[in-house]
């Protein structure tokens, strides 16, 4: 991961929650106090996050003493014991709303990747997230996902050419899209995986004759229609699924022999886990 872009998004966080100052706990805290506390699991998951907790503490106060008693990827269930942070009490509550925030959805989406990931497991297929995720912290959720064993697809628009319908209509054809996408990385000098979206098996047809692509993405189609689309493709590039696939039909997907499914549901329908930040008194 981008660690400047996780530095910029950590401080962009503080900055909209604290502002100018946690003025709750600068009225009534003595500032020269120290004090402890632990966050505990209330839920059954996958932990994630314990590595920006510890960047948090230590933006807003370096003198914190952060100590991990689980690492990112580990199963939790209430009672738990995640980390202790030691040092001051204003610094440890400053922190507090921030911290959970991040942990709290970064060990939903790991615990609903981990989910996708078994219910393949014995087959080729990678888990991939997509694009669908909270604008400003989408780091954190695809860094999420990789702890719960799944697979980043592109980071942004950056990064890969991905041609989905709008495009291919816009362009006049897969072909014509193609061949502009081959054109426009030529002309300036970029190195970038191209992705074609099919929408029936005669998309598939047209996107191997033409050829210039890297990957395939089956939008939509059907367990019957994507053994048949594999096939046709017989390895010449990789395939991907999407569109409609639930924790309830992913595995007969992956039998199919595809190389990635992509899941939305991965980031934008998941349920936080709950824990607890408390003080030691």
């Amino acid at each position: 991961m981008n660690s400047n872009l996780f530095d910029k998004c950590i401080d962009l966080s503080i900055s909209e929650d604290i502002g100018d100052g946690d003025h709750s706990s600068l009225c009534c805290l003595n500032p020269k106090r120290m004090g402890v506390a632990k966050l505990t699991a209330k839920d059954n998951g996958v932990i994630a996050g314990i590595e920006v907790a510890e960047k948090v503490f230590a933006k807003l106060d370096s003198s914190l003493k952060f100590t991990p008693l689980l690492k990112d990827g580990d199963t939790i269930e209430p009672g738990k014991l995640i980390f202790t942070v030691e040092g001051s009490e204003i610094s440890i509550l400053s922190a507090e709303r921030l911290v959970l925030n991040i942990m709290q959805r970064m060990s939903g989406i790991a615990t609903q990747t981990r989910k996708y990931v078994e219910a393949v497991k014995g087959t080729k297929t990678k888990i991939l997230d997509t694009r669908k995720t909270t604008p400003g912290f989408r780091i954190f959720e695809k860094e999420a996902v990789k702890i719960g064993g799944g697979t980043n697809h592109r980071f942004g628009l950056f990064d890969m050419i991905m041609l989905k319908d709008n495009h291919i209509d816009f362009a006049g054809g897969i072909e014509k899209a193609i061949d502009s996408a081959i054109s426009y990385l030529k002309e300036n000098n970029k190195n970038l995986k191209i992705e074609v979206e099919t929408r029936s098996i005669d998309d598939v047809r047209r996107v191997l004759n033409h050829g210039g692509v890297d990957r395939v993405m089956l939008d939509n189609f059907t367990p019957e229609q994507t053994i048949e689309a594999v096939k046709l493709i017989n390895g010449a590039v990789e395939v991907e699924s999407s569109g409609g696939i639930t924790i309830e039909t992913i595995r007969d997907y992956a039998e199919c022999g595809v190389d990635f499914i992509s899941v939305g549901a991965l980031t934008h329908q998941v349920k936080s886990l709950d824990m607890s930040l408390t003080v030691e008194l």
